[in-house]
């Protein structure tokens, strides 16, 4: 098993990822909403989109932030929230559960049943609020992939409605071949109205969460090799996923904090633990919980303020990278504080490094996400330094690679899905087998 780590500048590792992009890149001016009450309804409000020639856009719990949006201009959003049901398989072992679902309904339904699913952990830590599908279809990190994979590899059947307005099957043994696509790139296909999902028995109720934090500017270099360890060159414990941000403290001062969410009990994780303390932390605190309550417990539930759609800016900047390079981060930490410094608006951002047990991937994935009040100005300045901290992060002659689900909205169709020829050549035949017409153009359309 090798590791995975994500990186990202954000809003004090807590803003859920895909809160919503207001102002003048994200907006959506002019279009109106419709809300499908089923699947018929789906297909009828497509075809008529596509009867009188205006963009279309499904909409689930409304957390995107790709600036490919800002393109859909006096189009039609098509809510999913009414396609909500769960039913669990007779065999126990799946779900088929509607294109609506979100987050904290699948986790709570199945934990009445003795049941988890292998659910989104958004890239700001475990928000519950946004939907199942949406980064599933994207790949989807989760703080169970260690354990049960990524969200996509879950995903055992899809019902979409497709470009043309067809309700379609997507599985190994029904086109296979779009169903190969839709795990990854599965926004560019269709909408999906349902989904049959593997499910597991709960062996973790109880998950043990700390956080230790750090003066940043002198505890770099100990902290990441800290993180070196406990990342094992690859062999991460799978119970554990790892959240380490620089984010400006409540004294005004950039702290590095390590967030551990371990699926299991302090004991198990100890060893851990005592690397952390032996760091010696300004400040530390840890509690167990149930699995059920996590994100709640640590500020990221449905109804915590992060999960709002609080009328600020959002933008994403990602890259992956193989391992951490502590030059590179110091790097990083100087373009950080030079931006809270002399751009204010922008104290609420952080960059975090997010790492995952993978197995078979040694991959440390980082993104830039950067928090503003909206304006033309703001937009400019959150593009630049998140352009500057791609750069100070890639390795010299490295290509670059976007982790999907956290794509600003400039990468290149490579950068987002793949740079082996093969693929490319794929992806962009059954686009255009399946949406010739480029319909499903506004999140990181395939070109």
């Amino acid at each position: 098993m090798e590791r995975s780590t994500a990186s990202r500048l954000h809003c004090r590792h807590r803003a859920c990822y895909g809160q919503r992009r207001s102002g003048s890149r994200g907006s959506k001016p002019s279009s109106r909403s419709t809300e499908a009450q089923d699947t018929h309804t789906f297909n009828e409000q497509v075809k008529f989109a596509n009867s009188i020639n205006i963009p279309f856009l499904a909409v689930n719990r409304g957390h995107g932030t790709t600036t490919d949006m800002k393109n859909l201009h006096h189009g039609l959003n098509i809510y999913l929230r009414n396609l909500n049901a769960i039913n669990i398989a007779s065999d126990g072992n799946s779900a088929t559960m509607g294109g609506g679902v979100y987050g904290d309904q699948v986790i709570r339904y199945l934990a009445v049943n003795g049941k988890v699913a292998a659910l989104k952990k958004p890239a700001t830590g475990s928000c519950t609020c946004t939907s199942l599908l949406g980064p599933a279809l994207g790949g989807g990190f989760n703080r169970y992939q260690g354990l049960h994979g990524l969200l996509t590899d879950n995903i055992l059947s899809l019902t979409l409605v497709t470009a043309n307005g067809t309700l379609t099957t997507a599985s190994p043994k029904l086109n296979p071949e779009l169903f190969w696509a839709m795990r990854g790139a599965g926004h560019n296909f269709g909408i999906v109205t349902s989904v049959e999902y593997r499910i597991f028995e709960d062996q973790t109720p109880t998950w043990w969460v700390g956080s230790f934090t750090f003066a940043a500017q002198e505890s770099l270099d100990t902290v990441f090799a800290a993180l070196g360890k406990l990342n094992n060159e690859g062999e991460q414990d799978r119970r554990m996923t790892l959240y380490t941000a620089l984010a400006v403290g409540d004294d005004g001062e950039v702290a590095l904090t390590v967030w551990v969410y371990f699926a299991g009990s302090a004991s198990d994780a100890s060893s851990y633990i005592r690397l952390l303390l032996a760091l010696q932390p300004r400040k530390s605190s840890n509690q167990s919980v149930p699995s059920t309550e996590l994100a709640d417990a640590v500020g990221t539930g449905t109804n915590s303020p992060v999960c709002g759609h609080s009328g600020i800016s959002a933008a994403t900047f990602p890259i992956g990278l193989r391992e951490y390079d502590i030059g590179a981060i110091h790097r990083v930490y100087d373009l950080y504080t030079e931006l809270v410094a002399q751009h204010p608006d922008f104290r609420a951002s952080a960059m975090q490094f997010e790492a995952y047990p993978m197995e078979g991937v040694r991959n440390v994935d980082g993104s830039f996400l950067a928090l503003y009040t909206p304006s033309a100005t703001n937009d400019d300045i959150a593009h630049v330094y998140g352009t500057k901290i791609r750069r100070a992060l890639l390795p010299p002659g490295d290509r670059l690679n976007a982790y999907v689900n956290y794509a600003y909205g400039d990468e290149t169709t490579e950068q987002m899905y793949g740079h082996e020829g093969w693929r490319m050549e794929k992806l962009r035949g059954l686009k255009a087998d399946w949406d010739p017409w480029g319909r499903f153009g506004w999140y990181h359309p395939i070109r």
